[in-house]
């Protein structure tokens, strides 16, 4: 009996040790986490999230909190008798629908607040009109105008500075304005990238509903844990990339390229994902790197 605890008392000691180079690598950096999918809607998932951003927060990260909320939008734009078109992956946002996106998207930062205030973080729900943090202009889907979405121009971190240097955690919806102050509805991806960029982020998470990039979408056992830049461009271009696969994959590389040093896709379904991803040698997801980038696991790339 004795001898059975102290292998689980060894075990937890090893979790720790494995930890620690990467405790120490990232104390004090900032990293941005794009907040979505299962992870959003189910409370146990919820907990999970937010108790690993505590823990982050804890051992030195400066955690920013990014997160969209399309499917609570289009329930509540379907129950206010509103239609929901898409066009080419976009929603096509009039002015009553970005009304309502926007009303749905602060009730669901100021819940997030909530959560995390339960566990003791000091946190703080802005939008991207806040402090002028996410400048955007009209974008267009194929050439068709769609209404309020933006597309991120500018980025002003004045605000999210202020809020990291006195220990604040920053939860952003993203919703942007333009030069006449208008509302935009932006992509919450496109949203983290670009304020994962501006504040030269060292790690910048998607959590989502897959495990990560698959070199062959229908063998589960492909999944690659590291890609560097040029493999990732390559891995594009081979066609085995499709959905919304496509551009989270192209965003990842743009923000590499901008500045920021690693960028993860995880499953938010597995709980403590970000632990298991940020504190472990070949951790859970798919994580893109820039050339100059340690890998975290010797081998090839699986």
């Amino acid at each position: 009996m004795m001898e059975s605890k102290m292998e689980l008392w060894l075990e937890k000691a090893n979790v720790l040790i494995e930890a620690l180079p990467y405790i120490q690598r990232f104390h004090g950096k900032t990293i941005v986490v794009k907040y979505g999918g299962s992870a959003m809607v189910d409370e146990e998932l919820q907990k999970s999230v937010i108790r690993d951003v505590a823990l982050l927060k804890l051992v030195g990260f400066r955690p920013i909190i990014v997160h969209g909320g399309g499917k609570e939008i289009t329930k509540w734009v379907n129950k206010v008798g509103l239609e929901t078109n898409f066009i080419n992956g976009l929603r096509v946002t009039d002015q009553d629908t970005m009304e309502v996106a926007e009303m749905v998207l602060n009730k669901i930062n100021k819940n997030l607040v909530s959560l995390m205030e339960k566990t003791g973080l000091k946190a703080v729900g802005i939008s991207g009109k806040d402090g002028t943090i996410l400048h955007v202009e009209k974008k267009l889907s194929g050439g068709r105008d769609i209404g309020y979405v933006g597309e991120v121009t500018k980025v002003n971190t004045s605000l999210l500075d202020t809020l990291l240097d006195n220990d604040f955690i920053p939860v952003i919806c993203p919703v942007g304005s333009d030069d006449d102050f208008h509302s935009y509805n932006v992509n919450a991806d496109d949203a983290a990238c670009a304020i994962a960029t501006a504040v030269q982020a060292s790690k910048l998470a998607f959590l989502t509903d897959i495990e990560g990039v698959y070199r062959d979408p229908l063998d589960k056992s492909s999944l690659i844990s590291e890609l560097t830049i040029p493999e990732a461009e390559e891995f594009l271009q081979s066609g085995n990339v499709g959905g919304g696969m496509l551009p989270k994959l192209q965003n990842c590389i743009d923000a590499i390229k901008a500045g920021v040093s690693r960028v993860h896709i995880l499953d938010g379904r597995i709980e403590h994902c970000l632990l298991l991803e940020f504190f472990t040698d070949k951790g859970i997801g798919t994580a893109i790197i820039g050339e100059s980038e340690e890998r975290y696991f010797s081998g090839e790339v699986k």
